[in-house]
């Protein structure tokens, strides 16, 4: 089972923006659906190396990435980690919202990590 403490080390492996860290708590048949996209559940990356890809590329975009104010929690095979993002593209713009990951795992490894923030206008 994961437990809120993987969770938070999941997140801490974030901030440090270490990808191979993060690919440690991800399971060998992970699926990473992101916040947009074509597809009603955003853009839907599948397998390690093309999620391991798609969580890089959040650092290139966003080479300052933080989630602060991290709470988690876990109910059986799923569980939520709330949190604030924040980070300025390389084109100097910064954004700072509110979202939520919601996961479902297998075993000890996060099969499904699907990602939510509020859009700021």
């Amino acid at each position: 089972m994961v437990t809120v403490k993987q969770l938070e080390a999941f997140g801490d492996a974030w901030n440090r923006h270490d990808v191979d860290e993060i690919m440690t708590f991800m399971a060998d048949d992970c699926v990473f659906e992101t916040t947009a996209g074509k597809e009603v559940c955003g853009t839907r990356y599948a397998g390690r190396d093309t999620v391991r890809d798609a969580f890089a590329r959040v650092f290139k975009i966003f080479p300052d990435a933080h989630f602060g104010d991290a709470k988690h929690f876990v109910a059986g095979d799923r569980g939520l980690s709330e949190w604030i993002f924040t980070g300025t593209t390389s084109d100097g713009k910064k954004v700072e919202v509110k979202g939520c990951d919601v996961f479902t795992f297998k075993g000890d490894k996060i099969a499904l990590k699907e990602s939510y923030f509020k859009n700021r206008s």
